[in-house]
């Protein structure tokens, strides 16, 4: 593994128990490499943690580890979180999307297929940068059981549900609903790949109802795969459910649209 620093700041520390740890205060934007010899494509792994955390090894580290077996270099994100205080000031409310694109940037050397993959609110990410212009190869975007547009003020499911703290934080879910059909600019320039669980209460079955009907009104490249036996944050570990297969369904998917 290789760390690559794309802000200034203190190298970030993970905390907690081996296999479990978390970023709980991300100093400075960095990326976490992990490559292969010979790779056929590439991907920039965006972890959840609902913007307040990042859990980097459950849905980063083993993300780009099982890319790698796929013949993928894979990239870990660590962005800062907005809202988040930095000495005398606080991280704006695009401070993921912006940290985001340095990384594409960064990674535009490459001249290989390249996916962006995120789960739980690291799926909402980079399901942002997925409708940003890129100098990339973007082939796709892989995202599971994440917030893309049910948490903006105008979308929200359940009705009536609260405002997320911090401010800046429900500003970035405002900002950018990812795959509204009434919301052009959120929608991603790519194929996308959905993973849901459907009794999901932390990211409601809505998010991805809501793109699946745009999808189809817009005529998208939309696989969506929702589970019925699923907890939310199944991630690669949890094998006891509906959901079992998908890590599967989502290598044949990448295989298909890397030859596209």
């Amino acid at each position: 593994m290789t760390v690559i620093a794309l802000s200034h700041g203190e190298p970030i520390v993970l905390t907690g128990e081996a296999s479990n740890r978390t970023l709980d205060d991300v100093t400075r934007c960095e990326l976490h490499g992990f490559e292969i010899e010979n790779p056929k494509g590439m991907a920039l792994v965006c972890a959840g943690g609902g913007y307040l955390k990042l859990v980097f090894e459950k849905e980063g580290i083993d993300v780009a580890r099982w890319l790698n077996t796929l013949g993928y270099n894979a990239y870990v994100l660590a962005h800062r979180l907005p809202g988040a205080t930095d000495e005398d000031s606080v991280q704006p409310c695009d401070i993921a999307l912006r940290d985001g694109l340095r990384a594409m940037t960064a990674l535009s050397d490459w001249d290989l297929p390249f996916f962006l993959v995120g789960l739980s609110s690291g799926g909402h990410l980079a399901g942002t940068l997925a409708c940003q212009k890129t100098p990339l190869n973007l082939r796709g975007a892989i995202i599971a059981y994440a917030p893309v547009n049910a948490n903006h003020k105008d979308y929200k499911a359940p009705a009536g549900k609260a405002d997320f703290p911090p401010p800046e934080k429900q500003a970035f879910y405002d900002a950018w609903p990812i795959g509204i059909a009434a919301e052009p600019h959120g929608i991603p320039k790519c194929p996308v790949f959905l993973a849901y669980a459907l009794h999901d209460t932390a990211v409601p079955v809505e998010h991805a109802l809501n793109f699946i009907r745009s999808a189809r009104d817009l005529n998208l490249d939309l696989d969506a795969h929702i589970f019925g036996q699923a907890p939310h944050g199944f991630a690669l570990r949890d094998h006891d459910g509906s959901h079992t297969l998908w890590p599967e369904l989502a290598r044949d998917w990448l295989e298909r649209h890397r030859r596209s």
